[in-house]
């Protein structure tokens, strides 16, 4: 189904809020490939982000092109127009080669009767006894069940038919890379609600080659996974069974992949990805984003001085604008402001109190993950901060650069991609 840009199996969505450590991070990529294994940058920045930035996904492109020139990367590397619709796409359309369309806001919302009642006949396959290989048991449906998870997913997937081919008009066909976002929804997919899903997305047309599903458990920004390894180990080798399934079945692009959302720090379910990607011979995307903001905060207060200084205002000013700053991302972030310390408290810390309380190492008893996301989120802060955050990166380069590459590739592609 698709001729044209192609994402290699392995890839790994980076953030870089302030377009500084696009080298950094594509060290890891490096270190990866010294390892034995071609991981693949891929570099994203929302509409929001660059909103309150005040950047311009160009910049982005720039600061990727730059870092693939200094380090003479020869691979591929792309960039992400992260959680696109049509009134927000426009400015992405030139530097980016990779459109997350995001139509989460549309699942739920009822199709036409008449285009339900055409994709459950177009779809007899999945009516009544359903068999994916690699899953123990048979599926059971009948045509209700079908029309239910139609009404449930059409109107978005139709919606992200109009984004694509909106791109195609602009972009070109094969000059782009789609993927398609069903992760913000109430509950997880099952693998056949999955199928159906991607039987709509063969019939837009839309040759996507990754996909994010909704998994169980709780991804809340920059910290660990909360919720059932086990049942979270069965979703993802249900996934990628249906996933092989459906490209056989409906001629969706051969590397059609997962891709794992909010995937930074899911330190507990990195293992069960990677011998489930190992079983399967499959790819997978996992997407990281603000772990690398932290690892700056991180940097600059190692650094001492005044790079430890911002890294203590960052925080005081985090916590008297918690509101504010934490609202946007409620339903990601699971702070307990009880476990916060006061701005007085950390204005007394040393380097290593601050490192201790903000580095995702679980083992450290100062780790403190509410300090971690309300920081996560504070990135605003910095912003406002101007010329004064930059200079301190640009200052303290060395020591923020290795902690970016140390913390992208030790604690996420390592475990992931190369395994332990």
């Amino acid at each position: 189904m698709s001729d044209g840009l192609t994402l290699p199996k392995y890839s790994v969505g980076v953030g870089d809020r302030f377009a500084h450590q696009a080298k950094a991070q594509l060290q890891a990529c490096v270190l990866a490939a010294d390892a034995g294994v071609e991981v693949v940058p891929v570099w994203n920045k929302s509409n929001r982000e660059h909103m309150i930035i005040g950047s311009e996904p160009s910049q982005t492109r720039k600061a990727a092109d730059a870092a693939v020139k200094a380090l003479g990367w020869k691979r591929p590397y792309f960039l992400d127009a992260d959680h696109i619709n049509l009134k927000t796409v426009a400015r992405f359309l030139a530097p980016c080669d990779f459109f997350t369309l995001d139509v989460a806001d549309l699942i739920g919302q009822t199709a036409e009767p008449a285009a339900v009642v055409a994709f459950v006949k177009r779809h007899p396959e999945l009516i009544g006894t359903v068999t994916i290989p690699r899953i123990a048991e048979p599926f059971k449906t009948d045509p209700a069940f079908v029309e239910r998870v139609a009404n449930k997913f059409l109107a978005a997937v139709q919606h992200a038919g109009m984004i694509y081919r909106f791109l195609v008009e602009n972009k070109g066909e094969g000059r782009f890379v789609a993927e398609v976002s069903m992760d913000e929804t109430d509950s997880p997919q099952t693998p056949v609600e999955l199928l159906i899903i991607l039987a709509a997305i063969a019939d837009e047309k839309i040759p996507i080659q990754t996909i994010a599903p909704k998994f169980t458990g709780r991804f809340n920004k920059g910290v660990d996974y909360v919720g059932d390894v086990a049942q979270f180990s069965k979703e993802f080798n249900d996934d990628l069974a249906t996933i092989a399934f459906a490209v056989k079945t409906y001629g969706l692009p051969a590397n059609l992949k997962l891709s794992v959302h909010s995937g930074s720090d899911k330190f507990s379910i990195y293992k069960p990805i990677h011998d489930a990607i190992k079983k399967f011979d499959a790819g997978v995307h996992l997407k990281t984003a603000g772990t690398t903001w932290l690892e700056e905060l991180i940097g600059l207060a190692e650094a001492g001085g005044s790079g430890l200084g911002i890294a203590k205002e960052v925080y005081a000013e985090a916590y008297g604008h918690m509101e504010e700053l934490t609202a946007p991302y409620a339903t990601v972030i699971d702070i307990d402001a009880a476990q916060l310390p006061t701005p007085a408290e950390v204005n007394g810390w040393t380097s290593e109190q601050y490192t201790s309380a903000l580095r995702h190492e679980q083992g450290n008893k100062a780790y403190n993950p509410s300090f971690r996301q309300l920081l996560h989120v504070g990135f605003k802060v910095a912003a406002k901060m101007g010329d004064k955050y930059i200079k301190a990166l640009e200052a303290n380069e060395d020591v923020v650069a290795k902690n970016v590459t140390t913390n992208l590739y030790e604690r996420h592609i390592r475990p992931v991609f190369v395994g332990r």
